[in-house]
């Protein structure tokens, strides 16, 4: 699966032989990717910055399935919406350089609200 299109599509047919469209709604879906999120953090709860650095093989493969996870729900969100996910994220890339000017952010961690 090479794009965001192919991935859309194959997660509605994957939920249509299932029967799971009933549930697939955008409130369901909020919260599942949500509950996704939760479980990606959990694998760096109470690890410092430093123990970040070198993750075990074990720890970044069970991380990247629930990045997976986080995506497909979005991916899956998206589609329920009917949002045509390549020109948001284009659209939303050139508001985020707007919002944030390298010239004025660059090595800062400030909020776009918070520089001058």
């Amino acid at each position: 699966m090479k794009d965001l299109n192919t991935i859309a599509q194959y997660l509605h047919e994957f939920a249509k032989a299932r029967d799971w469209e009933q549930f697939h709604n955008p409130k369901n879906l909020s919260m599942a990717l949500s509950v996704e999120a939760a479980e990606l953090m959990e694998h760096f709860q109470w690890l410092t910055t430093d123990d970040c650095k070198d993750l075990p093989d074990e720890k970044i493969a069970a991380a990247g399935e629930e990045i997976v996870d986080v995506l497909l729900y979005a991916v899956r969100l998206a589609s329920v919406l009917d949002l045509d996910l390549p020109a948001a994220i284009d659209a939303k890339t050139r508001k985020n350089e707007l919002k944030y000017p390298i010239d004025k952010v660059k090595g800062s961690a400030k909020k776009y609200n918070e520089y001058d």
